[in-house]
């Protein structure tokens, strides 16, 4: 037996010795030079090594076989190369010729496709990388750790909300999707949820009027959600993940191809959360529970000479309430257990199609029909809006001037059982709008563009802009954009605070069209060093002057929300810093800082804008190990105090927000093929609004105002069982309720 031990001791021991090994060494660099600290190894092994300060790795003690050695540096493109291993040393370089992020198409600023840094108007770009470094069931929750983009919870109850850029409200802010604006009144409040990260390729953000070719609600800015192209999606993609409050999101992808011309891309996101949680101990669920699906399809078809067509449909359907821990749909619509109830569906379509013409013109359409069901308490708001849009886009280059001409109409209609819609609201509003962009020389372009609509209900509308972009060198861009905006308002559909709570609602007037006038610097700058690192800064100062100014007046009389055109005007002015940082041991920051003044000027009086911070600040903070195959990202934004609503000189909570700040850390394993396990903490400080305060949601004792006492002239005066004077009002909200949670997720993408 011992002979035998012996024997296969032996057998061992001569392969272990035959078997060939050799070390692998070289350089890696850029066009710049040698990168010091870019990252270099085999695939699926543990074998590794980082340049040195001359660009120089050596990896030891390679056994004999077929490899991929792989050559990354964070900001570039991930270099593959097939090796073979056998008794002699390797050598092995590497060069990385193009950047990423540096070349990015963007359509948003001008409708049409353009390299980012061609582009006479800024425009920011968010792709899945970034959307994955803090996980979110939805595009909402995704935007918070974007400077100078706040997502803005609106109601503790039901926690709806809308987007804020530069400190303007939600109902400034244009959303699209795939360029098409049909997300808008209704879907602004309650939609947003709906759009699931795992279709988005990527979100494009344009701070500052787009009215020119946006028209009516691009007066702050806005954001384009662009989904996959089917032809750029995986076969297969799965991502789902949980969380320590119980929350579930799933998103599953499939594309295949029809016949030999057409490519279908179909995905679906289901989200659940149904774990009734009251930490803050007032009786009412922290967090709105919410049961929703969300089912996507994309067509793409091949035809002649590489023309357009493209068709997409959604269906969304949402179960969402919040409010006291008792209730549940016995209780819907009644005053005895307080709820707020909402039930949407809704259905989307978008498509693009190119003209079969020599001339280069497109038609784009879109149709979305959103039906509301909601109660809140025992207020009932049944609501339906369909939203038609269709333009006609020509596309025409002439020597140095790149031409666009478009004919649009966009149909509204509207209606709910509140007493603001007498009959249904309907209109179709026809618009002309043309641009030219002039390239002056190499350096510089020009761009002019002017839209002209009309509102049966407010005649007509002109909105010009225009753009200009100087480029010194090949870092340095300066862009300055000036031009107008407007807006026509749908009070009900935007100002959740007039639906909810005991506040009574008072439309002084009728409500004319906002109109703005904004200017906008931006400087971008892009810097390398010689080992390696690269560093973009992105500078922006701005302007806007608002005349007819709506927005909800909570001062004059604490018990109602008063709406009217401001006797006076509104300003938005600020900074704001953008820096995009790539180091050489392989840590990538993008940070942000923005600051700003918003106020409302009446009667030689100027006041702050409720709920707008003065400063904020976002980061996020990568590191991958590509020995180990981890990464680790940690992101964060911070807010300035804001100014908020409290009810009266006797309301004992603070009338303004401390600095306050969310912040996530994830570690993601994409170590094993067509896999990645990711997890980490949201809310890492536990940070929730309630913290110092007395209460958050007024009278959360008496949801009803059972036990509130009014005077002749209609406000609440104090008694012994309502001390401060207050009505049921939960709008005293600046921060999400939800604290600190564990996450786990998988993904699964096979190409």
């Amino acid at each position: 037996m011992k002979l035998i031990y012996i024997y296969l001791i032996a057998i061992i021991t001569t392969v272990s010795q035959a078997q060939n090994k050799a070390d692998i060494s070289g350089n890696i660099k850029n066009d710049e030079g040698n990168l010091t600290y870019a990252n270099v190894y085999l695939k699926n092994t543990t074998q590794g090594d980082i340049t040195d300060e001359n660009g120089n790795y050596t990896i030891k003690n390679v056994t004999e076989g077929d490899y991929i050695i792989v050559a990354s540096f964070t900001g570039y493109k991930t270099i593959e190369k097939k090796i073979s291993i056998n008794s002699k040393n390797l050598e092995i370089n590497f060069t990385f010729e193009q950047a990423e992020n540096l070349d990015e198409i963007v359509v948003t600023g001008t409708l049409k496709p353009v390299n980012r840094l061609e582009s006479p108007v800024p425009v920011e770009i968010y792709s899945q990388t970034f959307l994955k470094k803090n996980p979110t069931p939805n595009i909402f929750e995704a935007l918070q750790n974007v400077n100078g983009v706040r997502p803005q919870l609106n109601c503790n109850v039901c926690n709806t909300g809308d987007i804020h850029i530069n400190g303007l409200e939600g109902p400034y802010t244009l959303v699209l999707i795939d360029g098409m604006p049909i997300v808008s009144g209704l879907s602004t409040v309650y939609g947003l949820s709906g759009i699931p990260n795992s279709l988005i390729d990527q979100v494009e953000v344009v701070k500052g009027p787009a009215s020119s070719l946006y028209g009516s609600e691009a007066v702050g800015g806005l954001i384009n959600i662009i989904t996959k192209h089917p032809e750029n999606a995986p076969k297969f993609s799965a991502d789902g993940f949980a969380t320590s409050w119980g929350e579930a999101n799933l998103d599953l992808g499939f594309k295949t191809k029809i016949g030999q011309k057409a490519t279908l891309l179909l995905g679906t996101n289901y989200y659940n959360y149904s774990n009734p949680i009251d930490n803050n101990n007032d009786n009412f669920t922290d967090v709105t529970l919410q049961d929703r699906i969300s089912i996507f399809q994309k067509w793409d078809f091949k035809r002649n000479n590489n023309r357009k067509f493209s068709l997409a449909g959604r269906y969304f359907y949402e179960d969402r309430w919040g409010g006291e821990m008792q209730w549940n749909k016995n209780f819907r619509g009644g005053d005895v257990i307080y709820g707020e109830s909402i039930y949407t569906s809704r259905f989307e379509v978008i498509g693009n199609y190119q003209l079969p013409i020599k001339e280069k013109v497109n038609f784009q359409f879109s149709y979305s029909d959103h039906d509301q069901n909601s109660v809140y308490g025992n207020t009932p708001y049944i609501a339906q809006q369909r939203i038609g849009f269709g333009q006609l886009v020509w596309d025409k280059t002439l020597n140095k001037h790149d031409l666009l001409f478009g004919v649009a109409a966009r149909y509204n209609f509207y209606n709910d059982n509140t007493t603001a819609t007498i009959k249904a609201d309907e209109v179709v509003i026809p618009s002309l709008f043309a641009q030219d962009e002039i390239t002056l020389s190499a350096k510089q372009k020009l761009l002019l563009g002017a839209r002209y609509d009309y509102d049966k209900r407010h005649g007509s509308i002109f909105t010009p802009r225009i753009a200009y972009r100087y480029k010194p060198t090949n870092n340095d861009i300066i862009r300055l954009n000036a031009g107008t905006g407007f807006r026509v308002v749908n009070l009900f559909t935007e100002e959740h605070a007039a639906l909810t709570g005991a506040r009574d609602v008072v439309i002084e007037e009728t409500l004319k069209p906002e109109k703005s006038y904004n200017i906008n610097i931006n400087y971008l700058k892009k810097l390398y060093t010689q080992n390696g690192m690269m560093f973009t800064f992105d500078a922006s100062i701005w302007y806007t002057h608002f005349t007819n100014a709506i927005l909800p007046d909570y001062d004059t009389n604490p018990n109602k929300i008063i709406y009217s055109n401001l006797d006076g005007y509104a300003t938005s002015k600020g900074a704001s810093l953008n820096i995009d940082t790539v180091f050489g041991n392989g840590i990538k920051a993008l940070l942000g800082v923005t600051y700003q003044d918003v106020s409302q000027t009446e009667n030689d009086n100027t006041i702050n804008q409720i709920l707008t911070e003065k400063f904020s600040g976002t980061w996020a903070i990568s590191y991958k190990n590509y020995k180990t195959n981890l990464t680790l990202d940690y992101t964060g934004n911070v807010y300035g105090p804001m100014r908020l609503p409290t009810l009266g000189e006797l309301d004992p909570r603070s009338d303004k927000s401390p600095t306050w700040s969310i912040q996530n850390i994830q570690l993601t394993y994409d170590g094993l093929k067509n896999f990645e396990f990711y997890g980490g903490i949201k809310n890492l400080l536990n940070w929730t609004p309630n913290k110092g305060e007395p209460f958050i949601i007024a009278r959360a004792n008496d949801p009803f105002d059972e036990q509130v006492s009014f005077n002749p002239d209609g406000n609440v005066i104090p008694t012994p069982n309502n001390p401060y004077a207050l009505t049921f009002d939960p709008s005293y909200v600046y921060a999400p309720n939800q604290g600190r949670r564990l996450f786990f997720g998988i993904r699964y993408n096979l190409n």
